[in-house]
């Protein structure tokens, strides 16, 4: 067993395990740690426990010590410089006619290295800006070029939803989202309904595809032939929620059946097909009465076809 403590440095970012090294930070309470980026001040919100040594991927790095009310007025010190060094520094891109957008200017709590956050549609030589920048604000200067979700997740925003935007609230890391969960959960293939104010796909399809694949499960598929109570029909639309299907008659009017009340049609001979089991009734409409020798309507059997 290790003993850790969880601690992150951005609001809604990535936690990141250290040794408490025989402190004990109460959670809410800053600490200065050594990190791959240089000292960092972070807020701990795991508090200290003890977890199997195998659950981490690293040894943890010791907390150097707790912060001080002079490291917390100093963290708020740099802090309100970041704004006023953000307008410097795009004044400076300009300049150089830079294909670049800034989006933040983040301080460390003791101002020994200042960090630049842009998009761009291509990568940017910046060499010039750096030493422009150095020479300015005298201190380390990084500039990291980010994507449109992680400019989403700093600058904050509303979603489509109406609430506070899921990667700035409370999303740590983003997961793998693609168009075929659209497809899974019936949503519209449109780009400005499926897609979040970064222009990408919203990171919500993701939370609840797993379940409508497995609600899915045993609903027959879109385009196979079913019997309902008002007579046999072709499926033209599958509602998970309801757990109903639409249904097309014979006579071309369209009905919405429970899936409890929907049975597979049988083949000639009595050999019945498994509802969405992909086999012909799937892709096959089975025999209507006028095939068979009795009464039907060529119309209904051209509207199913």
């Amino acid at each position: 067993m290790v003993m850790i403590v969880g601690v992150r440095f951005r609001p809604a970012g990535r936690v990141y395990y250290f040794d408490p090294a025989g402190k004990d930070p109460g959670k809410g309470q800053f600490v200065i740690v050594e990190t791959a980026r240089g000292i960092e001040a972070g807020r701990v919100v795991i508090a200290p426990r003890q977890v199997v040594a195998a659950e981490l991927a690293d040894v943890p790095k010791p907390i150097l010590r707790l912060a001080t009310e002079d490291d917390l007025r100093q963290l708020l010190a740099f802090k309100s410089k970041e704004k006023n060094a953000l307008v410097k520094c795009a004044q400076r891109v300009e300049f150089y006619r830079l294909p670049m957008k800034l989006v933040e200017a983040e301080y460390t709590y003791d101002g020994s290295r200042l960090t630049f956050y842009f998009t761009a549609e291509e990568r940017v030589d910046f060499r010039a800006l750096v030493r422009d920048l150095a020479a300015q604000f005298r201190t380390r200067i990084e500039l990291r070029q980010i994507g449109a979700r992680d400019q989403a997740k700093l600058l904050g925003g509303v979603g489509p939803c109406g609430k506070t935007l899921c990667c700035s609230s409370w999303l740590t890391e983003f997961g793998v989202v693609s168009i075929k969960m659209a497809k899974e959960q019936g949503l519209p293939l449109n780009p400005s309904k499926i897609s979040g104010v970064c222009g990408r796909l919203m990171c919500c399809l993701a939370y609840e595809n797993d379940q409508y694949i497995d609600a899915k499960h045993g609903l027959p598929a879109v385009g196979a032939f079913v019997t309902t109570p008002s007579g046999l029909g072709k499926v033209v639309n599958i509602n998970v929620i309801k757990r109903a299907v639409e249904v097309m008659l014979e006579s071309g009017a369209t009905i919405q059946v429970p899936v409890n009340e929907v049975e597979a049609p049988k083949r000639s001979g009595g050999v019945e097909c498994s509802v969405g089991s992909g086999n012909c009734c799937k892709t096959k409409r089975p025999a209507t009465e006028r095939e068979k020798g009795g009464p039907s309507s060529a119309q209904g059997e051209n509207r199913l076809n």
